[in-house]
């Protein structure tokens, strides 16, 4: 640690702040837990208690000082949950920022220029490592897992055919259950357009000869009304029609 403290004091850090913080660190670092990194305000005007941020091989940590520098917030962010790394040059120093997988942004200002560019260039290097960490853990178990997914899938496939056909089977039965005896059955087969006809056509009338006007008018009525109601045909009335009106 204190190696890391000494490369730290040749990029204009404050001796005090590092010290603060290195000895609060001890007992946050987690085992196998290296500082990369530590980055402190640097304000134009006077700032006693300065903001600093600490980047190690496990996460980032916010150092914000309160009451008066007697007691410190920390607030740390693993690798994982951290989505990009941003560094912005004003010019009154530099804007260290990064974005979490949440969409949460958290940023630390008036970093010296060298500073933040060290913290940038470690982050990168940091989120490299568990990118690369990453791919390499899926390519060794990509192989075997497309190889069971694929198994999986046939035994899946093998049952569901044998179901298939069980169905197929049960409605082959059900329908021979419910087949005639006999096909030539006549009671089977569909009525003949013969068998669908209206009401038969009226006989010719021999008896018109002895009916009044009156009495012919009101045939003459009865018919058309069986005409307007689709019981006979056009033809059919016209032929009784033209026996009617010949006895008028």
């Amino acid at each position: 640690m204190k190696e890391h403290i000494k490369s730290f004091l040749n990029e204009e850090q404050d001796p005090k702040a590092i010290e603060k913080i290195t000895n609060k660190l001890n007992d946050l670092l987690m085992r196998n837990e290296e500082v990369g990194y530590i980055g402190v305000q640097k304000k134009p005007a006077i700032n006693v208690f300065p903001d600093s941020i600490v980047l190690t091989n496990k996460r980032i940590i916010m150092c914000k000082p309160k009451n008066l520098g007697l007691s410190m917030d920390f607030t740390d962010y693993p690798w994982e949950n951290v989505g990009a790394t941003f560094v912005k040059e004003n010019i009154l120093g530099s804007e260290f920022s990064f974005t979490t997988n949440t969409d949460i942004t958290i940023s630390i200002d008036y970093l010296p220029k060298t500073q933040a560019r060290k913290i940038y260039t470690f982050a990168k290097e940091q989120l490299e490592l568990l990118k690369e960490g990453t791919v390499q853990s899926q390519s060794q178990f990509a192989e075997p897992s497309a190889q069971s997914q694929s198994q999986s899938q046939f035994a899946q496939a093998t049952p569901e055919v044998n179901e298939v056909e069980e169905v197929e089977t049960e409605e082959v039965n059900d329908f021979a259950e419910i087949m005639p005896a006999h096909l030539d059955a006549p009671q089977y087969f569909p009525p003949q357009p013969e068998e669908q006809s209206a009401t038969p056509v009226p006989a010719k009338d021999s008896s018109l000869a002895n009916l009044s006007k009156e009495e012919l008018f009101e045939k003459l009525q009865n018919y058309k009304k069986l005409l307007d109601n689709g019981l006979i045909l056009q033809g059919e009335y016209d032929t009784l029609k033209k026996e009617i009106l010949a006895h008028l």
